[in-house]
C-alpha cells in the first residue's frame, strides 16, 4: 500500500490524513484521564446489560455491595483482555512489517498503531490496578491458540482476527463512554480507546478488501468463521467462577454455568450489529456459517 501503489488516490489520502491526526493529535492516558477522581457510591463500573448475571434470579439476590463488585470484576476482565489480545496483534504487527518498506504507507500507519496499541496496554493495565483489580490469566488453551494464530496464520486471517477484537472492544466502550452513571475514569478510558479504535479498523478494512474483494464463497465462509471463534475466543475470557467465589456467591461454579449461558444471549443482543455488517459486507453468511452464528453467539442473522 504505497503511494504510487494500484491503491486509490482517494484511500492513499485517508491513510494519510489518519497517520498525520496520530502525529499532531496524540491521546496520552496520563493526561486525558482523570485518574485522580476516585468512585463515588453512585457510580456503577459495568452497565447491567453487559453484566453477565443481571437478569436472573440469582442477580436479585446479590447485595448492592456483590452487584458493584460483580460489575467491578466483569469490567476488569474485559480490560484484561483487551491488554492481552492487543498484545497478541502487536507480535503480529512487529512481524509483519519486517517486510514492508520503511516508505510504504502500510509500513507507516502500522507503526502508528503499534504505538497506541502500546499505549492501550499501559491504559489498560493502569485501569485495573485504579480498580483494585486481579485478573484472571487466560488458560493454557488460550494462550497457546492465540500464539499459534499470531506466529503462524496467514496475514489475512490475522488481520481478520485483529478488527473482530477491535470491534467487539468498541462495542463494549460504547456502552461504557455513554453511560453517564458509569465511572467517570472507565468513561474517558473508552473514550480515547474508542477514537484510536476508529482509526485502526478503518484502515484495517481497507487493507482487508485486497482479500475479500476477491474471495469466492469458500474464502468467505472461512473469513466468516474467522471472526466467529474470534468472538466466542474472546468472550469466554469473561464470565469467569473466580469472579463469583470472590464476591461470596455460594455455588458459584453453577451460578458462573448459567451466568455464562445467559450472558451469550445478552451479547448477542448488545454487541453484535457493528461486526454483522461488517460481515454481511463481504457476504459472509450462507447456508455454511449463519447456523454457527446462531449457535455459538446467538446472533440474528
Amino acid at each position: 500500500m504505497t503511494a504510487n501503489s494500484s491503491q486509490p488516490m482517494s484511500q492513499v489520502a485517508q491513510i494519510e490524513r489518519l497517520i498525520r491526526i496520530s502525529k499532531e493529535k496524540p491521546l496520552l492516558p496520563e493526561s486525558f484521564v482523570p485518574w485522580q477522581i476516585p468512585p463515588t457510591a453512585n457510580d456503577i463500573f459495568l452497565p447491567t446489560a453487559l453484566v453477565s448475571l443481571a437478569g436472573l434470579p440469582e442477580y436479585e439476590a446479590l447485595t448492592e455491595q456483590q452487584k458493584q463488585d460483580l460489575a467491578r470484576h466483569e469490567v476488569v476482565q474485559v480490560m484484561y483482555s483487551y491488554a492481552w489480545s492487543e498484545g497478541l496483534f502487536c507480535l503480529f504487527m512487529n512481524r509483519y512489517i519486517l517486510d514492508l518498506s520503511p516508505l510504504d504507507l502500510e509500513y507507516k500507519f502500522l507503526l502508528r498503531e503499534l504505538i497506541e496499541e502500546f499505549r492501550h496496554q499501559e491504559m489498560f493495565s493502569m485501569t485495573i490496578g485504579h480498580l483494585n483489580g486481579d485478573p484472571i490469566t487466560p488458560t493454557f488453551l488460550h494462550r497457546v491458540v492465540g500464539k499459534f494464530t499470531v506466529r503462524f496464520m496467514p496475514a489475512d486471517l490475522v488481520f481478520l482476527s485483529g478488527i473482530s477484537v477491535e470491534y467487539m472492544a468498541d462495542v463494549y466502550g460504547d456502552h461504557l463512554r455513554k453511560n453517564p452513571a458509569v465511572y467517570c475514569v472507565l468513561r474517558k478510558v473508552s473514550e480515547l480507546h474508542n477514537i484510536e479504535e476508529a482509526r485502526h479498523i478503518l484502515f484495517t478494512k481497507m487493507l482487508l478488501q485486497r482479500y475479500t474483494g476477491k474471495a469466492g464463497f469458500m474464502r468467505r465462509t472461512l473469513y466468516s468463521y474467522v471472526v466467529l471463534l474470534n468472538l466466542y475466543f474472546m468472550r469466554t475470557l469473561y464470565v469467569k467462577p473466580q469472579i463469583f467465589e470472590r464476591i461470596g456467591v455460594p455455588d458459584a461454579h453453577r451460578v458462573c454455568r448459567k451466568a455464562q449461558r445467559h450472558f451469550q444471549h445478552k451479547f448477542g443482543e448488545s454487541c453484535l450489529s457493528d461486526i454483522i455488517s461488517f460481515v454481511n459486507e463481504w457476504n459472509g453468511f450462507n447456508w455454511m456459517t449463519r447456523w454457527a452464528w446462531r449457535k455459538l453467539m446467538s446472533a440474528n442473522v
